[in-house]
């Protein structure tokens, strides 16, 4: 029996999709036919629908021409309504469903991963799949193989990307609503890097059409072999290169997108990265605009800067959670479900945000949108974004180190050492345990002893652990890892080359 639950990735399939050295390929034409074969008993599973409407769209990978035409041809052997969204950005694939009234959709893509690597991102109207839903196609497709007839059916063009440009425009007209309502953006310089992505709609499609101008803008050419940079926001290179290409252009903003659009960042007109704890601060502060007291919800690697701003500059509530985008989109899901509560935001210090008021879809083009029209409105005023989040405070140091498991029962081993460091700060004078921890042990250092905090937690999905520190001093960061190294030391069964 073929293994495919290899390939799951979370609340994604991934894989390799362009032979390797040795010619290897995880997403074969044979695999990804019994994928979709299980995906469409899945959905008539879970929708008691028996003739099905599914929408497909790509990035711009160089595998994903041959990944569509080997699933649309699967689909349409199966009898589904198939629609060709063509060159599409993952959230314009969810907001597909909803426009156009389809069962679901499906996102050829593997985000910023390597160009050898691909994948399938699915959505229903209730949005993207859970990973226990990706387990249970995977395990279907495994028992079931399932090899594609050749079908004449051919799929329908579905303007799904027209549709959502057109979307965004309205939201930015609305939202500025200027004296040249139909040129909103006139007088500003936007430049983005859609680092050969999917990116470049933003600049041409958006930003252009609304009177902005994106001359410096750079790498708008899909080109799947990614020469420039990796496209993502969290990539030291790609960040240098929005950085510079504000500079060069002297634009009042710059923009940044992952291969797939569900990710961003931007850099202020002073060439200074807005990203991480900054782009999370920014974010709360337009969420709460028109949610006071509202719960901003964050993954667990957030500052205790960001923690101060959000709930005593913005007035709101931090609700530090887990790492994963669909972790802390869930989590705030769960707290307007069962506790009530207004969670207006969930975001990830990755760039991953979704709104409550869009479906909580973690969309960047989406995020992007509502912080330009907040610089417009600034414009007038003679500020700009970066005001607004300056008094953010910076930690002066931070590091983040992964050291691999060696063993194949890798997860109580990595919970093990977790519980024991979670006892060595409960007894440690200069240390204080957070009192609310959802994943790993963070605590903190007093000033005599690092002036920050040290979280340490399990990778979402690899055989990993994870040390994040920060300090509000020089020197701070390397007083908290002398402390960590004598005691991680002892657990021979990690990889622990890079201390």
């Amino acid at each position: 029996m073929d293994n495919l639950m290899y390939l799951k990735s979370g609340t994604d399939i991934r894989g390799t999709a362009i032979p390797d050295e040795k010619g290897a390929v995880d997403l074969t034409d044979e695999r990804l036919e019994s994928i979709a074969n299980a995906l469409v008993v899945f959905l008539k599973n879970k929708l008691s629908e028996n003739e099905l409407t599914i929408a497909v769209g790509y990035d711009s990978r160089v595998s994903s021409p041959r990944i569509f035409k080997t699933v649309c041809n699967a689909l349409l052997s199966l009898g589904v309504k198939v629609y060709d969204c063509g060159l599409a950005s993952t959230p314009s694939m969810f907001m597909s469903v909803v426009n156009f009234s389809l069962d679901a959709s499906i996102e050829i893509t593997a985000s910023h991963l390597p160009m050898e690597m691909n994948g399938l991102k699915f959505f229903t109207r209730q949005g993207g799949f859970s990973g226990g839903d990706i387990k249970e196609i995977l395990q279907y497709a495994q028992k079931n193989p399932y090899i594609a007839p050749r079908c004449d059916a051919e799929a329908q063009m579905l303007p799904g990307m027209d549709k959502y440009c057109e979307d965004l425009c309205t939201m930015i007209k609305d939202g500025v609503n200027g004296e040249d309502y139909e040129h909103p953006l006139k007088g500003l310089k936007i430049v983005v890097d859609a680092g050969n992505g999917v990116g470049a709609f933003y600049a041409q499609k958006v930003l252009k059409v609304l009177g902005a101008d994106i001359e410096g803008s750079r790498f708008l050419e899909p080109d799947g072999t990614f020469p420039n940079h990796i496209p993502n926001p969290e990539n030291k290179q790609a960040m240098e290169s929005i950085c510079q290409a504000v500079s060069q252009a002297r634009a009042d903003l710059g923009v940044i997108f992952d291969t797939d659009c569900d990710r961003a960042a931007c850099v202020d007109k002073n060439a200074n990265e807005i990203n991480r704890n900054k782009l999370v601060a920014l974010a709360a502060y337009i969420a709460l605009k028109d949610a006071e007291g509202g719960v901003i919800v964050t993954d667990s690697v957030t500052s205790d800067g960001l923690n101060k701003f959000i709930e005593q500059a913005l007035g709101g509530v931090h609700h530090r959670f887990k790492r994963g985008y669909k972790n802390v989109i869930d989590e705030a899901i769960r707290l307007v479900e069962e506790e009530n509560k207004n969670a207006p935001l969930a975001i990830e210090t990755s760039g991953h945000a979704a709104f409550s008021e869009n479906y909580y879809l973690d969309d960047g083009a989406y995020l992007i949108t509502k912080i330009i029209i907040e610089a417009a409105r600034l414009s007038k005023e003679g500020k700009a974004i970066e005001d607004v989040i300056a008094d953010l405070e910076i930690p002066v140091e931070e590091r983040e180190i992964r050291f691999k498991i060696l063993l194949d029962d890798f997860r109580d081993y990595g919970n093990c050492v977790i519980a024991d460091l979670k006892a060595l700060a409960e007894e440690t004078e200069f240390t204080t345990v957070a009192p609310t921890n959802y994943e790993g042990i963070r605590f903190n250092f007093d000033e005599a002893n690092g002036n920050g905090w040290l979280l340490l937690r399990m990778s979402v999905h690899e055989p990993l652990l994870v040390l994040n520190c920060e300090s509000n001093e020089e020197g701070g960061v390397e007083k908290i890892i002398d402390f960590f190294k004598g005691f991680i030391i002892k657990y021979d069964k990690l990889d622990l080359s890079k201390m």
